[in-house]
């Protein structure tokens, strides 16, 4: 269902329901919540990966079957979660990596978007394709507009066309693309690599500040004043001018 796996301070989410391309349904929802709700302080990236042979194609079949029955009362509650999940992965402290393989469909693209950082094979397929059953992308949407744009999305919300990687980069969904899966690794351990060279409490911190913009002149000034009185600001000033690694740099084992 959901495998993690820590080495050293990053966190590896693998979803692991292969036979159903990794598609959602409710115990799955909730262990990913949970998952993303309970990271640890000191971890510095998570890494979300699908098993098998897709990241992510959806809403299972099953659980929308159980669903088509519900109230509209029920729906929304069950859709709560959902969207609950993407606020999750988009609210942890560590920079989230979605290494994306296959094919992500539906849900599979929020979560995509919901992460920092998304790198995915030149192969990959991609659709927003609620609407193929009469749906809509809506608990996604919020995660998805700030990346791909208003323009993007009346095109790939209406027509639920399957678009490829190269595009999904050229839109801002995904950031990096490898030809093949072991390129796929090193582009990954790539980001890790840089991620560990920074301060992790300016990252954090840095990543908050992508949601809050624009800031008023004073508290933009005041958040870099924080930091620059703060331990770890003090530390990185001090090794550049130095010239030596800051103590918060570390090797990451490629």
């Amino acid at each position: 269902m959901l495998l993690t796996a820590r080495q050293g301070d990053v966190l590896t989410v693998t979803l692991a329901r292969p036979e159903v391309r990794n598609a959602f349904n409710d115990e799955l929802i909730a262990k990913l919540t949970e998952t993303f709700r309970s990271v640890e302080k000191d971890v510095r990236a998570v890494v979300v990966r699908g098993e098998g042979k897709a990241f992510c194609a959806g809403g299972d079949l099953e659980w929308m079957r159980k669903a088509a029955d519900y109230t509209e009362e029920q729906n929304a509650n069950d859709a709560e979660k959902l969207a609950a999940l993407f606020d999750a992965v988009s609210q942890c402290h560590a920079p989230v990596i979605a290494r994306v393989h296959g094919a992500a469909f539906g849900g599979g693209l929020g979560l995509i978007a919901a992460a920092d950082i998304a790198v995915a094979e030149t192969a990959c397929k991609f659709s927003f394709s609620e609407v193929r059953l009469g749906l809509i992308p809506a608990t996604i949407a919020r995660h998805v507009m700030p990346k791909i744009g208003v323009g993007n999305a009346r095109w790939l919300f209406t027509t639920g066309t399957v678009f490829d990687a190269e595009t999904a980069q050229r839109i801002g969904l995904v950031h990096g693309l490898a030809e093949h899966e072991m390129n796929l690794n090193d582009l990954v351990n790539s980001i890790l690599t840089d991620l560990h060279r920074n301060g992790p409490e300016a990252v954090a911190a840095a990543k908050r500040l992508a949601f809050d913009s624009p800031l008023s002149d004073r508290e933009a000034a005041e958040r870099l004043a924080k930091h620059r009185a703060g331990k770890e600001g003090k530390e990185g000033v001090a090794a550049f001018l130095e010239k030596r690694a800051a103590r918060f740099v570390t090797e990451w084992p490629q």
